[in-house]
């Protein structure tokens, strides 16, 4: 299991809208389960388009707000989302769940390994199902 910090409003489009594809300058080999962590620093200049999408939202920061698969990592292809950027690794995100409550956390950069204290209190809000399939992707650390 990993976790990877987000700055909002791109943590809520993931979390509650169709962002699916997270943009990074790195790749990475992980495929499994991941935390969708908000980091504590807000963008100050979203992209065009983004508060259209997160409206309403509450923005939390600091908290892991989704669960998620980290299925793909590829580079850029030109036209793989709405939300993908020129240039930048496509982290591809499949099966997320937004959490009904977000769990207040300190994160790090990169994909980091969340303490089992903080899957503890992910996984009190995920049905048992949701716990199992999280659990079974998980590739060892």
């Amino acid at each position: 299991m990993r976790a990877l910090t987000i700055r909002q409003p791109y943590a809520a489009a993931i979390a509650h809208a169709d962002k699916r594809i997270e943009n990074r300058v790195w790749r990475t080999a992980y495929r499994g389960p991941l935390l969708i962590h908000a980091s504590l620093t807000p963008d100050r200049r979203p992209g065009r388009g983004v508060s259209a999408v997160v409206r309403g939202l509450q923005l939390d920061l600091g908290a892991v707000v989704a669960v998620a698969r980290l299925a793909n990592c590829h580079p850029d292809d030109g036209a793989c989302s709405p939300w993908s950027l020129p240039g930048h690794y496509h982290h591809v995100l499949e099966d997320v769940t937004a959490l009904p409550l977000p769990v207040p956390w300190k994160g790090a950069q990169g994909l980091w390994t969340p303490p089992d204290a903080l899957l503890a209190r992910v996984c009190l809000q995920l049905d048992e199902a949701r716990v199992s399939r999280l659990l079974e992707q998980a590739e060892p650390c």
